[in-house]
């Protein structure tokens, strides 16, 4: 099940506690991608609070927005770059993305095959994606004051898992929103402190979220190659390369 669009924005960018959660998950991205020059970036779901440190420097940023979910123009004040599409029929060229953000789409999504499916289908070769998903054993996952509170969370062998699945390789993960789902004062000021602390803690355990990157597998073509000869070869235009006059 989705989330509305209106409130997903209003958690993101009215609330104390999801500018947190926005300044959290923006921080361990740009860890992973500290630019996107000349490179095509696809958000999905409600990758937009991420995204914007691209802007500039890619080629071209695209936010996709699931039709469930509803869309809402981005950025504000600049050309508009956010589309509605069908969940798993994208309207973008097969190779097409260089880096990819999965924000709010595969854990609230009712057909997770088919999208993963998808998301393999525009990354191109050399290209990265991240997974951002609820950790089941996190206290985000717990509390339905947030959008991390909605849909299938994962434990970090369950996303790797399906992941490999359907064609992805993770190469490396982190975890991130230490700092508990509370609007109270006390943990909002404590907010960067514990996140720096909680770095420092078991991925597994410590954060409200996972992030996986992983990268596209292409499988090598199978078989053999075979050189054929013709055993006979036809010598119907022999002597056209030099041809000899007849007389009549």
């Amino acid at each position: 099940m989705h989330l509305d669009v209106q409130d997903l924005r209003n958690f993101y960018y009215r609330s104390t506690l999801g500018r947190a959660a926005q300044l959290s998950l923006r921080a361990r991205l740009q860890e992973y991608w500290p630019e996107a020059k000349a490179m095509t970036v696809a958000g999905f779901g409600f990758a937009v609070p991420l995204l914007r440190p691209y802007l500039n420097d890619a080629r071209r940023v695209v936010a996709l927005m699931p039709g469930p979910q509803g869309v809402m123009p981005w950025p504000a004040g600049q050309q508009n770059v956010s589309v509605l599409i069908e969940e798993t029929l994208w309207p973008l060229e097969t190779g097409l993305v260089d880096r990819m953000v999965i924000l709010h789409g595969l854990e609230t999504s009712e057909h997770p095959a088919d999208l993963l499916e998808e998301c393999w289908r525009v990354l191109g070769p050399g290209g990265r994606a991240v997974f951002i998903v609820p950790n089941r054993a996190g206290l985000w996952s717990r509390s339905d004051k947030t959008p991390f509170g909605y849909g299938r969370p994962y434990t970090l062998g369950q996303l790797e898992t399906q992941l490999k699945k359907h064609g992805f390789l993770p190469e490396r993960h982190t975890s991130a929103l230490y700092q508990p789902p509370t609007e109270r004062r006390f943990w909002q000021k404590s907010g960067r402190l514990i996140e720096r602390i909680g770095r420092s803690m078991p991925t597994e355990l410590a954060g409200g979220v996972f992030m996986v990157e992983a990268t596209k597998r292409v499988h090598p073509p199978r078989g053999t190659v075979e050189r054929r000869a013709v055993r006979a070869p036809l010598n119907i235009l022999d002597g056209m390369a030099d041809p000899v006059a007849k007389p009549v």
